[in-house]
């Protein structure tokens, strides 16, 4: 089978639905998690901001179940992977997710060292050391113990980690024997992430000492790669379904059911929930809603669902760039309606929009000026350099 014959063309609007809707949601989560204009407004709205402060957190789940898809895609045409190709893969990934990094973790070092004086609120993170600057650039931070410059960015290290496990995963199937009558190598991928979901959502992420880790989260990234792999390879919505087929397709949902049941029992936990709900959309979803071929039709509404479809496109474009510049965003915001309206509601729910607002258009100018760039050593470097003058600057 040809690696392209059963993508969806153009664009994946379902994933892009997916990541703009968990862009909203953990941008809303860090303001009221964070605060302190989120501790004035739950004073009128208390059920909203909890909820934001309790559960917009699992949109994580969102971005690593389609960052499994799509990455089970692209490696779709790498069945004979060398170690130095793996590295190079490895390499790129790095360069693609820490040079914005790098870029907004400068502006958000910056920012904090700006507002502090004014602004004694635990949100402020304290001045960075050599060590901490270090780390970041290396995405070790939480794995070494130290605190973060910025909210979220874990999430960075743990989508390399992921990528890494993954690329790992596909160059041991290198060492497997060959012979007449041997498995497929889609059949041993498919085994092999199988086994690696099944332990961590079974084992490893029943352990929350391990949440700084890539295994503690490879049960999400893993269903990721399963749909993929079953949406190519049995459940083809564009192939006709013979009857030694519909076999195939029951066996599919049963033990994709199965595997979370045993998981469940194994300790309830909503993300798992969400992460198995995603997955299922992303297997059994029309190709339609993967084109977004319903959100541009010229009947029925068809114009303002097409300017929704382009909206929500262009959210999940820029989501990266939004999600690690956003906190910089909420910090200036935060401490200028603080210092000029503390306690006043209707300034604190204006302040929280407008940070949301100001973080979907700063993100857009770091993607745009940054993240879109082709990732290049020479790049890397220059915002290296950028971010480590900036630690150096708010160094005590």
């Amino acid at each position: 089978m040809s690696n392209t014959s059963q993508r969806p063309s153009g664009r994946s609007f379902l994933i892009d639905a997916f990541k703009a809707a968990g862009c909203l949601l953990i941008v809303l989560h860090h303001l009221a998690f964070y605060g302190p204009m989120s501790d004035v407004v739950a004073t009128a709205w208390p059920g909203t901001v909890n909820w934001l402060y309790d559960h917009g957190r699992l949109a994580v789940q969102f971005f690593l179940v389609c960052a499994g898809f799509l990455t089970a895609g692209s490696l779709a045409r790498c069945e004979s992977l060398t170690l130095s190709e793996a590295l190079k893969l490895a390499w790129q990934r790095y360069l693609r997710l820490a040079i914005p990094l790098l870029a907004a973790l400068s502006f958000t070092v910056l920012v904090s060292e700006w507002v502090r004086p004014g602004f004694a609120h635990d949100s402020l993170s304290a001045p960075p050391d050599w060590g901490q600057a270090l780390a970041h650039i290396a995405l070790m931070q939480h794995v070494l113990g130290l605190e973060a410059l910025s909210a979220g960015i874990w999430y960075v290290a743990i989508d390399l980690q992921l990528y890494a496990m993954t690329l790992f995963s596909v160059l041991v199937l290198n060492f497997w024997p060959q012979t007449k009558g041997s498995l497929s190598v889609h059949t041993l991928r498919w085994a092999m992430w199988l086994g690696l979901t099944c332990t961590s959502w079974w084992w490893w992420n029943l352990d929350t000492d391990l949440d700084d880790h890539g295994v503690y989260f490879f049960g999400s990234y893993g269903l990721g790669l399963l749909a993929w792999e079953a949406r190519q390879h049995v459940l083809n919505p564009q192939s006709p379904v013979k009857p030694h087929a519909k076999v195939k397709h029951w066996f599919i949902w049963v033990f994709f059911l199965a595997v979370g049941a045993v998981a469940w029992g194994l300790g309830p936990r909503l993300r798992m929930a969400l992460a198995f709900a995603v997955a299922a959309v992303l297997m059994a979803s029309p190709a339609t809603w993967f084109s977004g071929e319903r959100l541009s039709g010229a009947s029925g509404g068809g114009a303002g669902l097409a300017v929704l479809r382009r909206a929500v496109v262009w959210v999940s474009t820029v989501s990266y760039s939004v999600f690690l510049i956003h906190f910089g965003v909420s910090l200036a915001v935060s401490a200028w309606v603080t210092a000029h309206w503390p306690g006043v509601l209707w300034a604190n729910a204006l302040g929280m929009l407008a940070s949301l607002t100001l973080s979907l258009l700063m993100g857009a100018w770091l993607y745009y000026g940054v993240e879109h760039r082709a990732p290049t050593w020479r790049l890397w470097s220059m915002w290296t350099l950028v971010f480590i003058a900036s630690a150096v600057l708010a160094m005590p």
